[in-house]
């Protein structure tokens, strides 16, 4: 036996999907790469259905247990929820983000996120010591401190921690609600040029949970950011926690010569 096709109903017409019997590839991973190349890449927008595991295992051939596996593996990365009377339902895309120096804001809305940002504080306070050292400040020097909630079709992806020398730059509530950090940097005439970052792992306290959406001690994934201008000078430092099941970073590995 070879390949055998059926079809979604995505934004605009039927996704097509098939597996080849012939294939050493498991034909639920298969069925699961497909249907989550279709969501990466909007085929299968945000919403679409589709349809429940008998019709779907019927028209590919496929045994429902094999099908069920497909998408439970979906489910498990947050991009398909099944609702009681609805069906199997897109949730959205996992944002990949490149490891470069852009912000969250410009990565999510390049990805087609509608990225929304609510702004939890705007304040300034006294430099701790970590962020006097990654500012090169002395401790209680006063800074800017914003937190936001970074937000894609109305579900919360990641808690921003942004400190910021005092006067660097004008931070508006209502401009960081309308549009992310480094924009208003570069509109204030600011150069970024390079940035120091780590990225780690961890699980979710009972505030993050709740912030976030998640049940508590779920994976979080956590970055923590100096930015430079063409000067040198540090001119902000991000601590930024993000739900694994929405967002993942991307490397590019190079083999030295």
């Amino acid at each position: 036996m070879g390949k055998r096709d059926a079809d979604a109903a995505g934004a605009e017409g039927p996704v097509q999907f098939s597996v080849d019997r012939n294939s050493p590839v498991p034909l639920y991973f298969q069925l699961s790469q497909q249907l989550e190349a279709a969501i990466e890449d909007g085929r299968l927008a945000p919403g679409s259905l589709l349809g429940n595991e008998i019709e779907l295992a019927g028209r590919l051939g496929l045994s429902r247990p094999t099908v069920r596996q497909a998408i439970q593996s979906l489910v498990d990365k947050g991009l398909l929820v099944r609702r009681r009377g609805i069906g199997t339902q897109v949730v959205h895309s996992q944002v990949k983000r490149p490891l470069e120096l852009s912000s969250l804001y410009d990565d999510l809305e390049a990805a087609g996120q509608k990225p929304a940002t609510r702004v939890l504080l705007n304040t300034t306070t006294a430099a701790d010591a970590e962020v006097a050292a990654a500012l090169g400040i002395a401790e209680g020097t006063e800074v800017a401190l914003v937190e936001r909630l970074r937000l894609t079709h109305g579900e919360p992806v990641a808690h921003l921690r942004n400190h910021l020398p005092v006067g660097l730059l004008k931070l508006a509530t209502a401009d960081l609600e309308a549009t992310g950090l480094y924009r208003l940097m570069r509109a204030a005439g600011i150069t970024l040029h390079s940035a120091r970052q780590a990225v780690g792992a961890r699980a979710a306290t009972a505030e993050e949970a709740a912030r976030l959406d998640e049940p508590e001690g779920a994976p979080l994934l956590t970055m923590e950011r100096t930015t430079f201008d063409d000067t040198g000078r540090a001119v902000e430092f991000g601590s930024h926690v993000y739900r694994a099941t929405r967002y993942a970073f991307e490397f590019q590995l190079l083999v030295r010569p």
